[in-house]
């Protein structure tokens, strides 16, 4: 069984982060390991939230590992409150990583154009050296615009996210995928580059028309679990964007439609099946 870590913050109540991305890997098959940046009451649209940091632990939590000998097929980093904890994030990728461990890099700081309240440009900076060590990437297209220092657009062309790609690559992802791509009307998807190879792929499905918090991270996860079991990258984007529409998709039938998240439990049978498939195709 493939070993996961994922780094990142857990929302007691609200669908995301780790509170997502441990049911949805598990349910994959992989084997998962978590170290929670952060502990919140609830996930931050709500108010009145409680945080208590846990950057103080993440060093000594991962020395002990080092000490028991334990090991990791991949490192999946989602968000990181501050810039000393990608430093520190950095370091554990360092002391952790072989020539077979993957890692999955989720740079979340943004969207729809800006960064979230609590970041600036310096930690977007920060945050592309954690996209420069990464072999898979996947931000949105606002936080490539941040992590390359090229111009943000609200309406593109297929070029322009190439040109994204292109330079989210010069940064040194091997493999930067870009989410909330939409190439046609009444599509929306990813579109990739593998840099190895000089090429691009997408993938592009049926816009659902609603959203909701948290499906980044569902994508995400999902993305991170198909590359860690070694589905193709076509296959990857594909279950990933799939399974995120099925989530919105089921949740619109939710009479009390949880503003807050997904119904992504609902769901989880069905990415099991995605997985089954895309594994038999392989």
């Amino acid at each position: 069984m493939k070993r996961i870590l994922t780094i990142q913050d857990i929302s007691c109540f609200g669908k995301c982060s780790l509170t997502v991305a441990l049911p949805i890997l598990s349910a994959m098959g992989i084997e998962t390991v978590i170290l929670p940046t952060a502990v919140l009451s609830t996930h931050t649209l709500f108010k009145n939230f409680t945080c208590k940091d846990l950057s103080d632990q993440l060093t000594p939590i991962t020395n002990h590992w080092k000490q028991e000998g334990i090991t990791f097929d991949a490192i999946y980093t989602g968000y990181l409150g501050t810039e000393e904890e990608i430093d520190t994030v950095i370091r554990i990728i360092e002391a952790f990583r072989n020539e077979n461990t993957l890692v999955i890099v989720d740079p979340a700081m943004g969207d729809n154009g800006r960064l979230y309240a609590a970041f600036d440009e310096h930690y977007a900076k920060q945050n592309a050296k954690l996209c420069a060590v990464a072999d898979i990437a996947d931000p949105n297209i606002t936080e490539a615009a941040f992590l390359t220092g090229l111009p943000y657009r609200e309406t593109y062309s297929e070029e322009y996210i190439r040109e994204l790609l292109l330079a989210l690559a010069e940064i040194g992802t091997q493999t930067p995928v870009l989410t909330g791509v939409s190439l046609s009307e009444g599509k929306t998807g990813a579109m990739g580059y593998d840099a190895e190879k000089k090429e691009f792929f997408h993938y592009q499905n049926d816009r659902v028309p609603a959203a909701y918090h948290g499906t980044g991270d569902i994508f995400s996860s999902v993305l991170a679990g198909a590359f860690v079991l070694g589905l193709s990258r076509e296959a990857a984007l594909k279950i990933a964007a799939d399974y995120t529409a099925m989530t919105i998709a089921e949740t619109l039938k939710n009479p009390g439609n949880p503003w807050y998240g997904v119904d992504f439990e609902k769901t989880i049978p069905e990415l099991v099946k995605l997985v089954e498939n895309a594994e038999a195709l392989s």
